[in-house]
């Protein structure tokens, strides 16, 4: 698994009855700069006005920290996707733009697609 640039982004990865998912990941090696990451993500208008802004990091001393933002359960999909590759002093972050219509339990698979085409982009 490649190392996570400082920040990479990925508009548009899914697109499902309205709803439309985003993913962005980057580099943190700290709480602080897990901090500073989302609040540069979120200086974007567009991803300040997402419905969810779904993350996980795990950071290198095997800290491990994670927010559904409205989504139940995301953060843990994500938290254990970034384990199984490895991957540390990391975060990841999938956006979601509510599009109208619930989505039951495709929302997790979008989000684990979503992640998925990050790592893929990695490679």
């Amino acid at each position: 698994m490649a190392e996570l640039p400082e920040l990479v982004q990925h508009l548009g990865v899914i697109s499902d009855r309205g709803s439309k998912y985003a993913v962005s990941g980057g580099r943190v090696r700290s709480q602080a700069e897990i901090k500073a990451f989302l609040k540069r993500l979120k200086r974007t208008k567009k991803f300040a006005k997402a419905t969810h802004n779904t993350w996980a990091a795990r950071l290198g001393d095997g800290t491990e920290t994670k927010n559904d933002d409205g989504e139940g359960g995301a953060g843990m999909i994500i938290l254990q996707m970034m384990a199984r590759e490895g991957m540390s002093d990391a975060i990841i972050v999938v956006t979601r733009w509510y599009g109208g219509t619930h989505l039951g339990g495709d929302r997790f698979r979008h989000v684990k697609t979503s992640v998925q085409h990050l790592f893929d982009q990695l490679d």
